[in-house]
């Protein structure tokens, strides 16, 4: 649970100690500025940043129902957090299940990328998508 976090944590410790430096140097503003940039990174990094994530079960179930696609993420992953915020809203349309959390997805992501646990790996149907283009799946997200 706490691997999920670190990176957020890592971010806000740094953010502290780096408005405490400035503070100590007489730069209050400063250091208020950098705290926040601080803390939004933090918050880019946490999972908060994407919707609710789902175990591996569950989401092949939804999706066999309902027809839209599953997305595998971890939290930090760059790439991840790219393809979140370059879908905005239709972010939502997707089942998104964080590997760190359930070693069941992370078998998944696995077992369609060559035995790594590369993500974000988006699975449509019987497709399955490894670092997908943020355009192509933008069109799939609208289709659904």
């Amino acid at each position: 649970m706490l691997r999920r976090w670190i990176l957020a944590i890592l971010m806000a410790t740094c953010g502290v100690l780096v408005a405490v430096t400035q503070l100590a140097d007489g730069l209050p503003v400063v250091g208020g500025v950098e705290l926040l940039v601080f803390l939004v990174l933090a918050l880019l990094l946490s999972p908060w940043a994407f919707p609710r994530s789902v175990d591996a079960a569950e989401a092949q179930r939804a999706s066999a129902v309902d027809g839209r696609p599953i997305v595998y993420w971890r939290p930090g992953c760059h790439y991840c957090l790219r393809l979140r915020f370059s879908l905005g809203g239709l972010a939502r349309r997707a089942h998104w299940v964080d590997i760190w959390r359930d070693p069941a997805a992370a078998a998944a992501v696995r077992a369609v990328a060559g035995g790594n646990e590369t993500v974000p790996t988006v699975v449509l149907g019987d497709q399955a998508v490894v670092n997908p283009d943020r355009a192509w799946f933008r069109g799939q997200l609208r289709a659904s």
